[in-house]
């Protein structure tokens, strides 16, 4: 079993040989531009992980783990657009550095350059993923559109944002893991059950992110503490203070979230009150221990040598005990 920083590294290196046409130079450009940016490299490197689980050939798999992360690249340099960020991983966007009309059309061929790689697999096998590729791609799509309609609605409810970070953010892992394991011999029920522990894992991941945003240690978690609060952002802990609030506290809270003019700071500090006031952090928690404990429960059920599910276990572990 080859360690998950050693699959990353992989990843990486593969990365770096990935080749374009020079012309036109505005449409390719921006593509290595933003894949040297780096990352962490997870999706992929999770898809490597599956096929080396089940006894697969991890380079068999290595085409398909860079269309995930050639894909994700995409939507990342697609989102930059949406949101207007100037920055992307302490580097500028590529709609800031070029424009957006060139962020567009280079996100499209990445796109088009993700299938080319995801059809390198076994013909035997290509229909299978090149659905599971499809799905994943749509459900992503669907996550971002329900994300920016949140942006404009005040009544969002729990199980709508559980179900928006499933699209944006789960589905990629669990898609990654099954087709991973396919490639390396699993049985689809396997892995369909690897799926969804990727799935209910990638769910309590985005929660404590959600967490670490208002709770977190800003020297460790490596961006600014209550930057969702600042944008109002519709988050778990914001959605159940919401819920919860009532009488003046109801007042107070949706007077932070409407008032303009505002000093950062104090806002933060004033919100995060209301949510102590309303034990909605221990609610996240309750929420995200619920996922990874579905996450375990799909793992268990898994037709895998105990070493092997105690991989995952512990690879589990590590992602939801950090502080960044």
């Amino acid at each position: 079993m080859k360690k998950l920083e050693e699959l990353q590294e992989i990843i990486s290196e593969a990365v770096t040989r990935l080749s374009f046409p020079i012309h036109p130079a505005e449409l390719y450009e921006p593509i290595s531009y933003i894949l040297s940016i780096g990352g962490k490299r997870m999706r992929p490197a999770l898809l490597l992980m599956a096929c080396d689980l089940f006894g697969g050939n991890v380079d068999e798999a290595l085409a398909p783990a860079l269309a995930i992360e050639v894909f994700h690249n995409f939507t990342l340099m697609h989102d930059d657009i949406m949101d207007n960020a100037p920055l992307r991983r302490g580097r500028t966007t590529v709609h800031e550095r070029w424009n957006k009309n060139v962020a567009i059309l280079s996100g499209d061929v990445m796109l088009i350059e993700g299938y080319k790689l995801m059809m390198q697999v076994k013909d035997h096998l290509l229909r299978q993923i090149l659905d599971i590729f499809n799905n994943t791609a749509v459900g992503v799509c669907e996550g971002q559109q329900i994300d920016m309609e949140f942006e404009q609605r005040n009544n969002v409810a729990i199980n709508e944002y559980i179900n928006m970070i499933r699209l944006k953010t789960a589905v990629v892992l669990g898609g990654a893991l099954k087709i991973g394991a396919l490639i390396g011999g699993a049985e689809l029920k396997d892995a369909d059950l690897l799926c969804d522990f990727g799935e209910h894992l990638g769910i309590a991941f985005q929660l404590q992110d959600d967490i670490l945003d208002v709770y977190g240690d800003p020297e460790k978690f490596g961006k600014q503490v209550g930057g969702d609060i600042i944008s109002n952002k519709k988050t778990y802990l914001l959605i159940k203070a919401l819920e919860l609030a009532k009488d003046h506290r109801a007042v107070e809270l949706n007077s932070l979230l409407n008032n303009k003019q505002f000093d950062n700071v104090e806002k933060v500090r004033a919100v995060t009150d209301i949510y102590n006031s309303l034990n909605v952090r221990q609610y996240a928690d309750t929420e995200m221990q619920e996922y990874a404990d579905k996450a375990f429960k799909a793992l268990d059920a898994i037709n895998l040598p105990d070493e092997h599910k105690q991989y995952l276990r512990d690879f589990a572990d590590g992602l939801m005990v950090r502080e960044n």
